[in-house]
């Protein structure tokens, strides 16, 4: 029996290039989704084998949230992430939400086919050299972020000002400037634009 698939991606010709690897290789592609809502919407009917979700889907809820979600449905599905970056934080807490596994988008058609194979089987499937990039992830240090510092942060990261977060949030400048010095502390960075930067890459932004 063919392995029912399911792709979820906000960019189309993403979508259109994998449904091509992966009809190609005798898999069924049982549909495709641009968000993470709209492929919950659809699981429960489509009944795939394995979802290929890619970890940032714009607005909405993101690929670790959609990963949760499937993985919490009945029969659920096994959840292969594709990323762009190897160094992202969100891969961790996608496994923790019950991915099979992740693939960089740039690995070729074959490892695609056996990834799907593998993680329709129950198999953990890494990218190539995942697994110490996955080691190294985990012995890293992990930030932690408040509620209130990642509301402070995503003001910083759109170029708001102290005073403007202030009015946004409803607190006072000085909290504003707390929040700030502990965010560059936790994120060990000197400037805003730095904190916005490697928030970014940590995946917390």
């Amino acid at each position: 029996m063919s392995i029912r698939v399911l792709l979820i991606d906000d960019h189309p010709v993403v979508r259109a290039g994998l449904r091509s690897i992966v009809e190609s290789r005798g898999f069924t592609v049982v549909g495709e989704a641009s968000t993470g809502e709209e492929a919950l919407a659809v699981t429960s009917d489509l009944r795939p084998d394995v979802v290929l979700c890619d970890l940032r889907l714009g607005a909405g809820i993101d690929g670790v949230e959609t990963t949760a979600a499937l993985r919490r449905m009945p029969d659920a599905p096994a959840v292969l992430i594709l990323t762009t970056f190897d160094h992202d934080a969100q891969i961790i807490r996608a496994l923790e939400a019950g991915a099979a596994g992740y693939l960089l988008k740039d690995v070729d058609n074959d490892t695609i086919a056996r990834a799907i194979i593998d993680a329709a089987s129950g198999a953990m499937v890494l990218t190539p050299g995942g697994d110490e990039r996955l080691i190294a992830a985990l012995r890293a240090p992990r930030v932690t972020l408040t509620e209130r510092e990642r509301d402070v942060l995503m003001q910083v990261d759109e170029g708001a000002a102290n005073k403007e977060i202030a009015a946004r949030l409803f607190i006072s400048e000085s909290t504003v400037k707390t929040h700030i010095v502990h965010l560059l502390e936790k994120l060990g960075v000197a400037s805003r634009t730095a904190a916005a930067s490697e928030a970014r890459r940590l995946g917390l932004l």
